[in-house]
């Protein structure tokens, strides 16, 4: 693996030469990128199902079939943290699912800080909401989760994130009660649901990449192309700001940055796979079709936007808008390609879409 001696000699320059370090993160994401781009299979020429394959939910559809949504906005209002566009987003998704997509407003739950009761995004609240999604669903059902506020990250306790992080959502009492981890919600929402039930999910807040734990990631590059991340790619990013942060003296985050670079490459070998890796593929496919549409990142902050005068969250924004435009005849990898050019205008972030199974990224997207 050349290119991890190649960052090797990049700290080796930046200790050399101070004036360098700045430059130094750049460059090596620059080697990473070329390398992760080098070393990919193209997703088209994989076995990816074929659409008659994809969905079994589509199998199962029928006009007793069941549609519910779960909506959470939260502004924080009064808080050092509150954000603005949260619960407009929500009010927006709400009239979209119902209106566009069938939703009955009798199965529709929202939770959002304007409200109080069983109706404030409280974490026992968000989780209670998690499972009334979720519960009694049968095969052919349809399910949508919503989230807009912020999100975070925390360590991770149990040893199954390859970056040491558990990625969170932050409930309104979040510092009382805690955040709400992917571990929980992978939990609840994906790994309950039976064969035959889809749920599509929107998380527009930061660090949400993975945040529902699916095995299967899908995001873009610098070109728009499709592609799957690479544990490889992460471990070399983690060295890199580990051997960073040594050079400017902060000892203690890069020991932390290198024991998950160390992590990440236990469960890799030079694809981005390996023994470990493979295992945790097993261990979170999902038997239900789950969709996760994600705003940025892991790595990536998510935008609270003003568009047109209003605030709004970025990611909720483009999913509306693109839908729309392309009247709601868009495959996945189209969605994908089309909510990062809309972002390109105005924002760094990058979404993400992952699936509890491996995705045929050229059917199309339905809710």
């Amino acid at each position: 693996m050349s290119f991890f001696s190649n960052l090797g000699n990049l700290v080796k320059e930046a200790a050399e030469n101070p004036e360098f370090i700045n430059k130094v993160e750049s460059i090596g994401n620059q080697l990473i990128d070329t390398h992760l781009n080098e070393s990919k299979s193209s997703h088209d020429s994989r076995s990816a199902p074929t659409p008659e394959e994809q969905w079994e939910h589509s199998k199962y559809q029928n006009d007793d079939s069941t549609k519910k949504a779960l909506f959470i906005g939260i502004n924080y209002f009064g808080t050092e943290a509150e954000l603005r566009g949260c619960i407009k987003d929500v009010e927006n998704l709400m009239r979209f699912v119902q209106k566009e997509c069938g939703f009955p407003a009798n199965n529709m739950r929202r939770l959002t800080d304007d409200r109080q009761g069983r109706d404030r995004p409280t974490r026992a609240n968000i989780l209670a909401g998690m499972r009334w999604l979720v519960e009694n669903a049968r095969p052919g059902d349809s399910l949508f989760f919503h989230y807009s506020g912020h999100g975070s990250h925390q360590k991770d306790e149990d040893g199954d994130e390859a970056d040491g992080e558990d990625e969170t959502i932050c409930p309104v009492d979040y510092d009382e009660a805690g955040m709400i981890t992917d571990d929980e919600m992978h939990a609840i929402m994906c790994a309950s649901l039976p064969a035959g039930v889809k749920l599509t999910a929107i998380f527009d807040c930061c660090h949400s990449g993975s945040v529902l734990d699916l095995p299967f990631m899908y995001t873009i590059d610098g070109n728009l192309d499709i592609h799957e991340e690479n544990r490889v790619a992460l471990a070399a990013r983690q060295f890199l700001k580990a051997g960073l942060d040594f050079l400017k003296g902060d000892s203690k985050r890069a020991k932390e940055g290198f024991q998950s670079g160390m992590k990440a490459m236990s469960s890799s070998d030079e694809n981005g796979q390996g023994p470990v890796a493979k295992d945790r593929v097993k261990d979170r496919t999902t038997r239900a079709d789950v969709i996760l549409l994600s705003g940025c990142k892991d790595t990536q902050t998510s935008a609270d936007a003003v568009i047109d005068g209003t605030a709004t969250g970025a990611m909720s924004y483009a999913f509306i808008s693109t839908m729309k435009e392309h009247d709601f005849d868009i495959t996945y990898q189209e969605l994908l390609r089309s909510l990062r050019e809309f972002m390109l205008k105005e924002y760094t972030q990058i979404p993400c879409l992952s699936a509890g199974r491996e995705l045929n990224m050229n059917v199309n997207f339905s809710l």
